[in-house]
């Protein structure tokens, strides 16, 4: 790669390190212009204006969330257009530059209603706002079984009615249903709907192994929240946790808080299932706000100190997780850092076909996150501009 020079109305923003498709770059440079990457090499060019140069921490792609209910005190189950827009316009503090506003299970004429809202949402109210990059519906065809903290009578089988009713309600903003392929109709629903451009992703599913991998052959791409609301791997039985570690055309959504998966369940799935594992938050409304109760669609969440929201069964209900202290929390269990902040941005946008996102690459968006030697987010950048952060080096 060549050294970005500093063409006319380009910024550059170099870093003692700078994360690539292709490696580290230690140190590197980046150009920015017309909201997009336009190069990326080793080394720092001479200050002056118009060049940004970091001294600490790592410049790597802005993060991307596959499955984010709410934060901040914004529950999108339940909240209009202003609470979307609020919520996509704090997310960059966390390093997300674009995600999935996730709605969960509830009656049917409700449902397809929040869908018709979301879709009226659209991206996001802004260019300083992280991007929506469409709707992960999960539910309300799962397995009631494994319904977690979903509202077991909202659950419903995916006839084909239902599945264009939800295509209709969502008007081209569904990018992503998670759904039980053991269910009457599922293998179908999972062709329908990869048909009409959806990521499908099993999920609160007792299937077993050759189910899910009969998910997969009509098109199913994805494990949602992995080992959590699923049947588990067997010795004999690869359930759905298995099948998602050991099926190769499968992406395993993770969430890395050490209180859905063990700190060694999270080691062992990154060197299992490489290059396959997208960290996600399931965040609620909690999630940067502090202990008590919160919404979660149709049910209240308790947060307490320490640990996940909970029902008042004690179910655990998504998380107040942010995505830049899941990338941390590999870190800390010395899972390799590149591979860490990659689960958290490129293999996300791959899953939703966003190849322009996700990564530090000529070309593509300019959504870039400055995570400092701690990593904590220090600054962030979205479409080359940006807006939240550090004013300083």
């Amino acid at each position: 790669m060549d050294r970005p020079g500093p063409a006319a109305g380009a910024t550059l923003v170099s870093a003692p390190r700078v994360l690539t498709p292709d490696g580290v770059l230690e140190p590197g440079t980046v150009a920015l212009a017309g909201g997009r990457i336009e190069a990326v090499g080793p080394g720092r060019p001479p200050r002056g204006p118009g060049h940004r140069a970091l001294r600490s921490g790592a410049l790597v792609p802005g993060l991307v969330d596959l499955q984010v209910n709410g934060g901040f005190g914004v529950d999108l189950n339940r909240d209009g257009a202003e609470a979307w827009a609020e919520l996509a316009a704090r997310l960059p503090a966390t390093g997300v530059t674009a995600f999935l506003p996730t709605l969960v299970s509830a009656p049917w004429p409700a449902l397809l209603e929040r869908l018709r809202r979301g879709a009226r949402v659209g991206t996001g109210p802004g260019p300083g706002a992280a991007r929506m990059l469409g709707i992960h519906l999960e539910g309300p065809f799962l397995a009631a079984t494994r319904a977690g903290a979903h509202d077991a009578s909202a659950l419903l089988d995916p006839t084909p009615e239902r599945v264009s009713a939800l295509l209709e309600a969502a008007a081209g903003s569904l990018a992503m249903v998670t759904l039980a392929p053991e269910l009457p109709g599922a293998l179908a629903a999972v062709r329908a709907l990869c048909a009409a451009g959806v990521v499908v992703s099993v999920g609160h599913s007792d299937a077993s192994g050759a189910q899910v991998g009969a998910a997969a052959d009509a098109g199913a791409r994805a494990v949602t929240h992995l080992f959590n609301a699923q049947r588990g791997l067997g010795h004999r039985e690869l359930g759905v946790a298995g099948a998602g570690l050991t099926d190769p055309r499968l992406t395993c959504g993770l969430i890395a808080d050490t209180h859905h998966v063990a700190p060694a369940v999270l080691r062992l799935t990154l060197a299992v299932a490489a290059g396959r594992v997208a960290l996600v938050t399931d965040a609620t409304a909690a999630a940067g706000m502090p202990p008590g109760p919160y919404r979660l669609g149709g049910e209240t969440v308790t947060v307490a100190a320490e640990g996940p929201p909970r029902l008042a069964d004690g179910t655990i209900a998504g998380s107040a997780l942010q995505l830049w202290q899941a990338v941390r929390t590999l870190v800390r269990l010395e899972v390799d850092w590149a591979v860490a902040v990659a689960a958290a941005s490129q293999v996300p946008a791959d899953l939703l076909g966003h190849r322009d996102r996700g990564r530090i690459a000529a070309g593509c968006v300019g959504d870039l996150l400055w995570l400092d030697d701690d990593q904590r987010p220090a600054a962030t950048w979205i479409a080359g501009r940006q807006v939240w952060g550090r004013p300083g080096p």
